[in-house]
C-alpha cells in the first residue's frame, strides 16, 4: 500500500485557494483585533492572534508550493525545501511571543476587571465563526497533502476559538460577568500553544536532519535487509528535505553483485511504495568489505 506520503506536493496546482484563505483570514483578524481593542475583549484579542496563525500556516503551505516548483541549483543542490522549515520556526516563535503577550494581559484583566460589550463580542465572533468555515470549505475542496491538512487544523482549531469568544459575549450580555473574557481567553492561548509548539518541534527535528516522524529507521532497515538478495544493511540514514520529501542513503550488502541491477530496482520500488521516499542512494558490498559497521 502506498504511504500518504509517497505523493508530490500538489499545492502548485492550486495556490489561489490557499492565498486566498489566507488573505481574508488576515484581514479578518485585522478587523477582529481592532474591534477587540475598542470592545476591550481579550477573548476577541486572542481569536484574532489564533486567526494569525491559521494565516501563517496558510502562507507557510503556500511558500511551500511555491518552492515546490524551485529547480535545484549547483548551490542548493536539493532545491529550497528547507525554507519551509525556516519560515515555520520564525512564525512559531513570532506566535509564541503573541501568545506571552495575551497571557499577560488576561492575568491584569483577572486582577482589575473591565467593561466589555457583550453584544459586539459575539456578532465579530460569530462572523469569524462564518469565516473559518468558508476557509475549511476552501481546504477540503482543493487538492489534499499534508501541508494543507496542517493548516486546515489550524483552522479548526481557530473555529472552536470563535465558539468560544461567542460563548464570552452572551454570558457577559446574559449575567454581566466580565471575568469570563480574559478566563476564555487564556483557553483560546491554550489552543494556540498547543499547536504552535507540537509545530516547533517537527521544524526542529527537520532542521536538524531527524528520521521523519511518521517513519521508523528500524522499521526500513529490516524491511531492506529482508529483500531478495541483500544480506544486511548499514550506515541507513533517512532525513527530511522539505516536509513532503524524504531522503535515504545506505550500504547494502549482497549475496552476488551481480545482482545488483534488479536489486537496486527492487529496493527504490519498494521506498517509494511503502514509505514515500523517492531520493535513494545505495551503495552495494560484498560482505568481505564490510568492516564492523552496524547493520539493520
Amino acid at each position: 500500500m502506498r504511504h500518504p506520503n509517497h505523493q508530490q506536493p500538489h499545492l502548485h496546482n492550486s495556490p489561489h485557494r490557499l492565498y486566498f484563505a489566507a488573505s481574508i483570514t488576515l484581514i479578518y483578524a485585522a478587523i477582529e483585533a481592532s474591534v477587540g481593542w475598542w470592545a476591550n475583549s481579550l477573548a476577541l484579542l486572542s481569536d484574532a492572534g489564533h486567526m494569525l496563525t491559521d494565516t501563517s500556516a496558510l502562507l507557510i503551505a503556500s511558500l511551500g508550493a511555491w518552492l515546490a516548483q524551485r529547480r535545484p541549483t549547483p548551490r542548493h543542490s536539493y532545491g529550497l525545501g528547507r525554507a519551509e522549515f525556516l519560515a515555520a520556526l520564525i512564525n512559531g516563535l513570532l506566535i509564541l511571543v503573541m501568545a506571552s503577550i495575551v497571557i499577560i494581559h488576561a492575568v491584569e484583566r483577572l486582577q482589575q476587571p473591565l467593561p466589555v460589550q457583550g453584544e459586539v463580542v459575539s456578532t465579530v465572533a460569530f462572523i469569524g465563526l462564518v469565516l473559518n468555515v468558508l476557509v475549511l470549505y476552501l481546504l477540503g475542496h482543493s487538492e489534499t497533502d499534508l501541508n494543507q491538512r496542517a493548516a486546515a487544523l489550524h483552522v479548526l482549531s481557530d473555529l472552536l476559538a470563535s465558539i468560544v469568544a461567542i460563548l464570552s459575549g452572551l454570558v457577559i450580555i446574559f449575567t454581566g460577568w466580565t471575568l469570563i473574557d480574559p478566563l476564555l481567553s487564556l483557553l483560546i492561548v491554550a489552543f494556540i500553544l498547543y499547536s504552535t509548539l507540537r509545530l516547533l518541534r517537527e521544524v526542529l527535528h527537520g532542521l536538524m536532519e531527524g528520521v521523519p516522524l511518521e517513519l521508523s529507521l528500524t522499521t526500513i532497515g529490516t524491511e531492506m535487509a529482508a529483500r531478495p538478495g541483500v544480506l544486511s544493511v548499514h550506515d541507513l540514514h533517512i532525513w527530511s528535505l522539505s516536509s513532503q520529501q524524504f531522503a535515504l542513503s545506505a550500504h547494502v550488502v549482497l549475496l552476488d553483485l551481480n545482482q545488483w541491477d534488479s536489486i537496486l530496482d527492487d529496493l527504490r520500488h519498494m521506498l517509494s511504495e511503502q514509505y514515500g521516499i523517492d531520493h535513494v542512494t545505495l551503495q552495494p558490498e560484498t560482505p568481505a568489505r564490510v568492516v564492523h559497521s552496524p547493520s539493520c
